[in-house]
């Protein structure tokens, strides 16, 4: 039996990538050393920062062509963290809007990689 336990992003540097992710989600890095570095997301799920030129096979994609999805409890929630992660000097690619699957704004790490936070929809 497999088990879904770990997303890795391919980033310039892991140690800065390491502090903005714990900075965003609240959790501390776990492990980290020269290319690498890693932070829980859930109980069981490890989010894994790689230098990007050490991967191996090398990396052919760079940062913005998928999106890491975050749900937070109310729209209230969502406009604070926008407004926060702003103030912080991240990039938002999209301001608090609704969509078909709920509200939602989309950010972005210092690689390009999108992260979508979401209220979701109710039906």
């Amino acid at each position: 039996m497999s088990k879904f336990d770990f997303v890795i992003l391919y980033v310039e540097d892991p140690a800065a990538s390491a502090t903005f992710y714990s900075d965003i989600f609240g959790k501390p890095v776990a492990d980290s050393m020269p290319g690498f570095a890693m932070l829980p997301l859930l109980d069981g799920l490890m989010l894994g920062l790689w230098q990007r030129d050490d991967v191996k096979p090398a990396a052919t994609v760079a940062g913005g062509g998928s999106e890491i999805a975050v749900s937070v409890a109310d729209n209230a929630t969502l406009k604070t963290l926008a407004v926060e992660w702003k103030a912080k000097g991240i990039k938002i690619l999209q301001d608090p809007t609704d969509m078909g699957f709920g509200r939602n704004f989309t950010a972005a790490d210092p690689d390009g990689h999108r992260i979508r936070v979401s209220v979701p929809a109710t039906r």
